[in-house]
């Protein structure tokens, strides 16, 4: 089901908790090894910032991803995002957690996947998003499917809909101007 714009503003609005993949969301979906075993990863910033703006606007934010990087765990930390689940072969244990520590029902959850693992929890929740990018499997699952490719500003733009649908956005966009 894709959602019209007014549709997606009701669904958006009630977003109380948004979880993040990593790799192909928060990232473009490369992992770049060297010969000392350290592995590299690059994140958009303009994501970050509509992450930071969730938070600040006090929406959570999670991010449950299979694969485990000391680097997920940095940038979780400079943007704030406390909920952490990597190595998570099976994401919808992950998920439930959070439910039940968020006091969340599925439909106040938006969830960003790029890749069948995202899947199961796409089909169970409100407001579930593609990145551009994604699989043609994933995309089946999604209300939206967003104009940028992963790890290339996906995030903003679904960060910027709930911002924009709770009535938020602007206000935090003339702070800015404030001196």
């Amino acid at each position: 089901m894709k959602a019209t714009k007014k549709q997606l503003t009701e669904i958006a609005k009630n977003i109380k908790l948004l979880i993040l993949d990593v790799d192909g969301v928060l990232t473009d979906g490369s992992i770049i090894l060297d010969n000392e075993g350290n592995e590299y990863k690059s994140f958009h910033v303009r994501d970050g910032h509509g992450i930071k703006m969730l938070i600040h606007a006090g929406i959570q934010v999670a991010i449950i991803t299979g694969r485990h990087s000391k680097v997920v765990e940095r940038r979780a930390h400079e943007l704030g995002i406390t909920e952490v689940y990597q190595k998570c072969f099976n994401k919808t244990a992950a998920f439930k957690e959070l439910i039940e520590k968020f006091s969340v029902s599925e439909k106040e959850i938006a969830y960003i996947g790029d890749d069948i693992v995202d899947a199961p929890i796409m089909s169970k929740i409100g407001f579930p998003v593609a990145v551009a990018d994604a699989s043609a499997e994933t995309k089946e699952y999604a209300l939206i499917i967003t104009k940028n490719r992963g790890g290339r500003g996906a995030v903003r733009e679904v960060t910027d809909i709930i911002l924009k649908s709770k009535g938020i956005w602007q206000r935090m966009f003339d702070d800015y101007f404030k001196t």
